[in-house]
């Protein structure tokens, strides 16, 4: 699977949930899928979806999931310490692993090698780290939310990605709905 098949699958689940979403293609993906005021759509800071989630954690008690991907996460390395030690019950960090930077152009990162961004969560103190195959996320995703313990998710999944248009939302469009769906939940 794809990442977009993956967003495909897990739509349902994400529906009555807060989302932050990765920048470029992951947010477009989810944004044709299946737009939400709920989902917090990163268009220009690529590294931060899960530092911005884990703040929304921990400032207010609904769910949170983050879907980053493996290139994001391996740009901002000290997030994972950080959510290590600023535990919130209410996040779920789903990192799409596909060993790409797949909004530029499909490069190899280096979770295709030698990293395992599990182990790498583990390492800095995370203490829910599931690995697990992309035809599994839905199940996965589900128990994560139903366990209330905050969960770092690793989706080992195939590179590319789905033709989707861009996004012609305005960023204070998506942030003040973003904003209104957190106070109405």
């Amino acid at each position: 699977m794809i990442r977009s098949e993956i967003l495909k699958d897990i739509a349902p689940i994400l529906r009555d949930q807060l989302v932050v979403c990765n920048i470029g293609i992951p947010s477009q993906e989810l944004h044709a899928i299946d737009d939400q005021p709920t989902n917090f759509y990163m268009l220009g800071t690529m590294g931060l979806a899960s530092s911005i989630g884990l703040g929304l954690a921990l400032s207010q008690p609904k769910p949170v999931i983050v879907i980053d991907g493996d290139g994001s996460i391996l740009t901002n390395m000290g997030t994972l310490p950080t959510i290590a030690n600023n535990v919130a019950n209410n996040y779920i960090l789903m990192i799409i692993d596909n060993g790409s930077y797949g909004s530029t152009g499909d490069q190899p990162t280096y979770t295709g090698k030698k990293t395992s961004l599990a182990k790498v969560a583990e390492a800095c103190g995370c203490d829910r780290v599931i690995e697990c195959r992309d035809v599994d996320t839905g199940r996965v995703l589900q128990e994560a939310l139903d366990s209330g313990e905050m969960t770092v998710m690793v989706v080992k999944c195939d590179s590319g990605n789905a033709k989707m248009p861009v996004i012609t939302m305005d960023p204070v469009i998506i942030r003040d709905r973003f904003m209104k769906a957190v106070a109405a939940e």
